[in-house]
């Protein structure tokens, strides 16, 4: 088998709130359809994006990106559109760990394959964000989650190297654990019977996962 990476998840994260005030200058529609559709293009520029798009006193921006992803991956909107406010999204606040959590929740009400679609974009979106040539950034760039740093406070559970990103430590604890080629964690319990338990779902990469006596 081929020595490669492999990352889980073990599950919420809390969203912080920027505000972020300006005029939306936009141009696209006159510059696309001003010729053909002058008033539409009169519409999209001024009035979606010059009135609606700049009342930041009302929604911020970052706010305004939420909702707009959030309409258009429900109603299933994956085109260049959906890869514009994305863009905007990232340029207003959302970062990658978010936009991962984000489309997460999302999936559950809108489906699942709208949400595949969606990791594709937000992928090459936040893309940029992963510097390097090397083997472990390039498999940085197959998940929307980050790698985080060498798991240094729980290397003694390991053999090999391991990463640890904390998501969320609000309500439900959520980690991203990336393994290097050939890492192990070593056999350990998680309880249950009085609500604890471990939760584990395999992100990115291939690795072998296995339970006491199965």
């Amino acid at each position: 088998m081929n020595r490669i990476f492999f990352t889980i998840v073990s599950i919420l994260m809390t969203l912080i709130p920027v505000m972020a005030q300006q005029k939306i200058i936009q141009t696209a529609g006159r510059q696309q359809l001003g010729d053909f559709a002058p008033e539409f293009a009169h519409l999209n520029d001024d009035i979606l994006f010059g009135e609606v798009w700049s009342r930041n006193d009302l929604l911020s921006l970052r706010d305004r990106s939420l909702v707009t992803i959030t309409s258009l991956i429900s109603m299933g909107i994956t085109d260049n559109s959906l890869k514009y406010h994305l863009t905007t999204a990232k340029q207003n606040g959302i970062t990658r760990t978010e936009i991962a959590e984000i489309i997460t929740h999302i999936a559950f009400y809108a489906g699942w394959p709208k949400a595949w679609a969606a990791f594709n974009i937000a992928k090459e979106v936040w893309n940029d964000d992963i510097k390097g040539d090397d083997a472990k950034a390039a498999f940085a760039r197959t998940m929307i989650f980050p790698i985080g740093e060498p798991n240094t406070a729980y290397a003694k559970y390991f053999t090999g190297n391991s990463y640890l990103a904390p998501i969320s430590t609000e309500q439900i604890p959520f980690f991203n654990v990336t393994f290097e080629p050939g890492c192990r964690n070593n056999w350990h319990i998680h309880k249950a019977e009085k609500g604890g338990g471990q939760m584990l779902v395999g992100v990115a990469g291939r690795g072998w996962y296995q339970e006491e006596g199965k």
